[in-house]
């Protein structure tokens, strides 16, 4: 069969891309720098649109396997599970790519370009699109996100299954309201410590195959025109050679918002130069002019357009199909039984559990539960944002009624609303509660309350939060159940800290349950009832109170997160999570050298009664330094399931890199001295012990 050398497949990537962009105008070049990309017809180009979205699951574009949300995957810090889940949704993503392609379909939502994951820090719990991240810690958002960027992309010799993105690049985590215009002034040490390690990861070690600029500006310059980090340190320290994309409509804030520059045609300039390929909402057709007059070359097109359809080529879009092994992905792939049951699966594996003195697990053979809380039958709180769409999602309501047995007697009213402008309780439901002596009351927050600008509608502050205590009326209602004798198990959902300690004392458990996925509710009765043990891990850090924390706008770390805050400033600790089984670390033996690496020998017994998984974390506290260093970092980490009675050695590898500290200048260094290495069940500075957490074992390592 006879080719154009651009569309013979077995010709080298860079030969194909060279005759294709020979054979197209500069008038069409510029045009394909777009999202919404035109097709080529005298070329046989179809029309492409490059944006696509899968943070927990194929999403806007009709049916699709709802996952839990992002800061859920992360919650399981299962880095094997979170690639099974990314290798589902690109499998599903594949099927409804081609079934749309082959229905003449080619707009938004279509496409193989998906725009995940976000490994933006969840540097501050106001943050309404903190849902959407890994969390708080560089190092667990770095391995979900790269363990999500191998499932999602594929591990074939020369196609991509997907192309997944790494967002928002770099330094982006609100305010949401001044998402536009505010400029994120960073410290060098904070850059390289915090900001920067989990797209280095993704970049090297994932080979994501696009990174996404932020709206704002980073150090004075706009991040989606920021010679430095798109030029120096993307392209040239990390030798990425994938594409840059815009988000959507940032190219116009350099000139509407930042002022950097004055006109569109000014800003399409600065970022083609800077390394910016893609522009979402687009305004590089104004470089057509540009290239007429000579302010830009017709080569810097070409530079950026060929990367471009690199992406596309690796895609498989222009071979054969019978050649490109994802083409015959079928569509009933979608919500199959399989991914239902890794829904299922990994909701399971994300709950944690916060407080159980003893009512937990509940029995199927008692006289009844009484089931309320505004959450208890809401949809929204099983999707979070960034979501596809279920025919059949299972409310935690309806998931404890189907999972107890005929006869076992279930009431439910909703008892308080979701939000009361008045703060006022009612008395529904009360009496029913104080009958059954225990009830399971579901509350938190909603995707109304918190997510992205614009989109969070009861949000008062453009989609972030005010604060992060539970809203006035359910701590009413929860103190009202208490007053009267009820055992509450608190159901929590949100995607970001919140405050429970206005009824820590009226709780006999509280379990946080996230976004949990379309599956959620079948996930949280079986784990209220003890099918599966708790066994998910906090992501974060849940602060005493937000006038601990430093100003929301301020980027510094100093004072934030596990890593830099003081631990009587701490409520509930980073990694921490309780289980139905009593785990003991008995032994901690380190081997290996600087040279080479190390390794640590963990060994944990299950000393309780239920089989359940452990997750095994493994902290240094590093000598001190002349400069800010953090008073503890997660070096590795590793998640074991552990039968009652049996006792596992866990071995978790970590190099020099791992320990080496950030100096103010940003340089890596492997400080001199004695470093301490803990391993246990939750971050070991803090208040993780007294609310229940394994005692870690420690090990010495002096370099």
């Amino acid at each position: 069969m006879s080719y154009d050398p651009w569309r013979n497949p077995e010709l080298p990537l860079d030969q194909r891309v060279t005759d294709l962009l020979g054979r197209l105008t500069m008038q069409e070049k510029a045009r394909l720098l777009c999202h919404e990309s035109p097709g080529i017809e005298r070329l046989g180009i179809r029309p492409y649109n490059w944006w696509n979205e899968a943070l927990h699951g194929v999403a806007r574009n009709g049916r699709a396997t709802v996952f839990p949300q992002a800061i859920a995957l992360a919650a399981t810090w299962d880095t094997a599970l979170i690639k099974t889940v990314a290798d589902a949704i690109s499998d599903e993503g594949r099927a409804k790519h081609h079934a749309a392609v082959a229905n003449g379909h080619f707009g938004i939502y279509q496409g193989l370009t998906f725009w995940s994951p976000n490994v933006n820090i969840f540097r501050d719990p106001r943050w309404g699109r903190g849902q959407e991240t890994y969390g708080e810690d560089p190092y667990l958002t770095a391995q979900i996100g790269l363990a999500f960027v191998q499932g999602l992309q594929g591990d074939h010799p020369r196609y991509l299954k997907a192309a997944a993105c790494a967002k928002h690049y770099a330094v982006h985590s609100g305010p949401e309201v001044d998402r536009h215009g505010f400029d994120a002034v960073v410290t060098e040490q904070d850059l390289h410590e915090t900001y920067l390690p989990q797209f280095k990861t993704l970049v090297i070690d994932g080979q994501v195959e696009s990174v996404m600029g932020a709206y704002n500006r980073v150090n004075g310059d706009a991040a989606c025109a920021h010679p430095r980090l798109l030029g120096t340190i993307l392209r040239g320290e990390w030798k990425f050679t994938g594409h840059v994309v815009s988000d959507c409509g940032a190219l116009y804030d350099i000139h509407g918002h930042h002022q950097i520059t004055a006109t569109p045609i000014e800003t399409a300039i600065l970022a083609l130069r800077a390394g910016c390929d893609l522009a979402c909402c687009c305004i590089y057709e104004e470089l057509i002019p540009a290239v007429q007059d000579g302010r830009v070359l017709e080569s810097d097109l070409d530079r950026s357009l060929g990367r471009l359809f690199a992406t596309r080529l690796k895609l498989g879009e222009f071979d054969p199909p019978a050649q490109v092994p994802f083409t015959a992905i079928p569509l009933s792939v979608v919500r199959c039984a399989k991914h239902l049951a890794l829904a299922e699966r990994t909701a399971i594996e994300s709950v944690v559990l916060l407080k159980n003195d003893g009512v937990l697990p509940l029995s199927d053979q008692g006289s009844g539960l009484f089931v309320t809380g505004p959450t208890a039958t809401n949809v929204e709180v099983l999707f979070g944002n960034y979501h596809g769409y279920s025919p059949a999602p299972v409310t935690i309501l309806a998931g404890i009624m189907a999972r107890v047995p005929e006869g076992y007697p279930i009431e439910y009213r909703i008892g308080c609303l979701q939000d009361r402008a008045d703060n006022q309780t009612h008395n529904w439901g009360i009496n029913e509660a104080m009958a059954k002596g225990v009830a399971v009351v579901c509350v938190g927050m909603t995707p109304v309350y918190e997510g992205e600008q614009s989109e969070a509608i009861g949000s008062l502050d453009g989609a972030d939060r005010r604060d992060i205590a539970l809203p006035a009326h359910q701590v009413a209602f929860v103190r009202r159940l208490h007053s009267e004798g009820v055992r509450v198990i608190l159901v929590v959902t949100g995607g970001s800290p919140i405050d429970v300690s206005g009824v820590w004392a009226c709780c006999a458990a509280i379990m946080y349950a996230w976004y949990p996925g379309e599956q959620g509710g079948t996930a949280i009765a079986r784990l209220l009832f003890g099918d599966s043990a708790p066994s998910g891990r906090l992501p974060f850090t849940v602060p005493v109170s937000l006038n601990r924390l430093p100003a929301y706008a301020d980027y510094r770390m100093d004072g934030r997160g596990y890593r830099f805050m003081k631990p009587e400033d701490v409520a509930l600790p980073f990694g921490f999570g309780l289980s139905y089984t009593t785990f003991a670390y008995r032994r901690l033996d380190i081997t290996g050298d600087a040279a080479s690496g190390w390794q640590a020998a963990i060994t944990v017994a299950n000393i309780g009664s239920y089989d359940a998984d452990e997750v095994v974390q493994l902290y240094q506290v590093p000598p001190h330094a002349d400069f800010r260093t953090p008073q503890q970092r997660l070096a590795g980490f590793s998640r074991v399931h552990i039968p009652a009675g049996v006792e596992r050695t866990v071995i978790i590898s970590f190099t020099a890199g791992s320990l080496g500290s950030i100096d103010q200048a940003g340089n890596a260094i492997l400080l001199p001295g004695i470093h301490r290495l803990i391993a246990g069940g939750c971050s070991p500075i803090g208040p993780g012990r007294s609310l229940g957490a394994a005692i870690g074992v420690e090990a010495i390592l002096n370099c």
